[in-house]
């Protein structure tokens, strides 16, 4: 790549995908299910998209109520992903298209189970598109930690960690560029709070994936 980036890698609820409302749908649903009501408001959810699904409930619950919310949640969540509920946001494949015919490499980094993530990528046809998927089974520790940016370096056997470019929409994903080496690209669409990006530092914010060409 001529401006000198080995790799361009995406986080996927939030930037590659529009699954900010799904996701808040199915921690509504699941909480019901086993509360009968939403103990939690929607910021205090909202500050674990991005992170693992189990820490969005055994930091705020034992060990047993975790299991069960988590559980009941991954089991909402498959059926309305099976039922192809969650959508990319305009021109996001077909961007992605265009960067994979001019040769660059793509991955996603996410903390979603391996599962669930290629569900969607298979109903939509497009997971031949990334030469690595790095999920939330792959590593101990997740992001913000920069364990998972680190690995997938490693398995597409990058070096020189300011050549990655990770693209996300969560603080999450900031600092696990951060902390890594690798560089950072914020997207306009973001649903997340700008405010405390701006606290680190602002990113470089970018309109379409159309301008990583």
């Amino acid at each position: 790549m001529s401006n000198g980036y080995s790799a361009i890698l995406y986080d996927l609820d939030g930037t590659l995908t529009d699954s900010i409302p799904l996701i808040m749908e199915c921690f509504y649903l699941a909480y019901e299910e086993v509360f009968g009501y939403v103990p939690r408001t929607d910021e205090d959810l909202m500050s674990y998209i991005g992170k693992p699904l189990i820490k969005t409930f055994s930091d705020v619950h034992d060990t047993e109520t975790a299991d069960l919310l988590c559980n009941t949640y991954l089991r909402i969540n498959e059926a309305k992903l099976r039922n192809n509920e969650l959508h990319f946001f305009p021109g996001i494949i077909d961007s992605l298209r265009k960067l994979d015919r001019a040769g660059i490499r793509q991955g996603i980094l996410t903390s979603k189970r391996r599962g669930s993530l290629m569900i969607t990528l298979e109903l939509n046809g497009i997971a031949d598109l990334f030469e690595q998927i790095t999920v939330c089974e792959d590593t101990k520790e997740h992001k913000p930690d920069p364990e998972p940016m680190i690995y997938s370096a490693s398995q597409m056997k990058i070096d020189d960690m300011s050549s990655i470019l990770y693209v996300g929409d969560a603080l999450v994903d900031y600092q696990c560029a951060m902390a890594s080496g690798a560089d950072f690209a914020l997207v306009d669409w973001t649903r997340m709070n700008r405010e405390s990006f701006a606290a680190l530092g602002s990113p470089r914010v970018i309109r379409s994936l159309d301008e990583l060409l």
